[in-house]
């Protein structure tokens, strides 16, 4: 029991190095991806609005394979797993988090713009102090249930045989005959999204004041 413990804690760490590198990358390219969604430019916002589309349209499992594969069959080589993976998550998430994004900045009344810029503040200044503050407030519940969904998609990198927790467990399944090892991993799984969730509160606790 201690040695399988110790495989899926090592397993865990996988999982978690995925979670955390996808949530790195993923959060602001989403929102370089919202402002290119609403951009004026017509060009701009149909190539990122198809994108989009095409991210959330899809199967996560088939944009893995592909990210995977794909290198291979136009140069020739492949990616190594664990980068592919990665991207693979990036590319999804910031398609989700720029919607998310945007729904929040596009809420924000207009004529809160139009007082910043009759009291002088640039455009940056507007967006980064008054907006984008009130913006993470009412974002957040929606962006929990999308990292929640995060930690639990880590699952599916193994398809492309990274050995992250739920692979660890399958395996670990496989060669005792048993099904214990996928309800440990199942309360691994818990015990993470719990910790996330618990995060989550902390956070819009703590922004209560813009209410």
């Amino acid at each position: 029991m201690t040695k399988l413990l110790l495989l899926m804690l090592e397993g865990t760490l996988t999982s978690l190095r995925i979670f955390f590198l996808t949530l790195l990358f993923a959060l602001p390219l989403g929102l370089l991806v919202a402002k290119g969604r609403m951009s004026k430019h017509r060009i701009i916002s149909s190539v990122v609005n198809g994108y989009i589309m095409i991210m959330r349209g899809t199967p996560l499992i088939l944009q893995l394979i592909f990210v995977y594969f794909a290198p291979y069959y136009v140069l020739g080589a492949s990616a190594d797993r664990f980068t592919a993976v990665v991207i693979a998550y990036v590319i999804n998430y910031a398609a989700y988090f720029a919607e998310i994004y945007r729904g929040g900045i596009q809420s924000i009344p207009q004529g809160q713009l139009e007082a910043s810029s009759v009291l002088g503040f640039t455009k940056i200044h507007t967006f980064t102090h008054i907006v984008m503050p009130q913006v993470v407030k009412r974002i957040m519940p929606a962006m929990g249930n999308e990292v929640i969904t995060l930690v639990k998609d880590t699952a599916l990198a193994q398809t492309i045989g990274v050995a992250e927790l739920f692979r660890v467990a399958q395996n670990a399944a496989a060669r005792e005959f048993s099904t214990m090892p996928i309800f440990i991993a199942g309360v691994f799984y818990f015990v993470m999204n719990a910790i996330v969730s618990k995060s989550f509160d902390f956070i819009e606790r703590k922004l209560d004041y813009y209410r």
